[in-house]
């Protein structure tokens, strides 16, 4: 019985075992380097931004409102979104600069 099963084996031992997960570890990398560390990268230089933010600044929210800061604390920023028009929004919800003309500035695709 034991010379069956060894012949079923193919007597690869522990080589076919380790062979097996090599496709695996490869599309374990390609996901890292096509998503994850792309994403890590975004999420690290947006929290940067969110760290330099100054009064006088132009922003835009997440949710699309546009205005000039005028006040900061650690969680909270004061926006002027017209003359005399104060509304605070949590610093999470900043998505990013105006440019010059008043556009959001232009996000980079993740991942490609």
């Amino acid at each position: 019985m034991t010379g069956i099963a060894y012949a079923a084996d193919g007597g690869a031992g522990g080589v076919g075992g380790i062979a097996s997960f090599i496709p695996l570890i490869l599309i374990f990398g390609v996901f890292y380097f096509m998503l994850i560390r792309p994403q890590q990268k975004q999420a690290k230089q947006h929290q940067q931004f969110l760290n330099e933010l100054k009064n006088g600044n132009k922003v835009v929210t997440k949710g699309g409102i546009h205005g000039t800061i005028t006040g900061l604390t650690d969680s909270v920023i004061t926006l002027e979104i017209a003359d005399n028009v104060r509304v605070k929004v949590s610093r999470a919800s900043i998505a990013g600069p105006l440019t010059k003309e008043g556009a959001p500035a232009p996000a980079k695709a993740a991942g490609g």
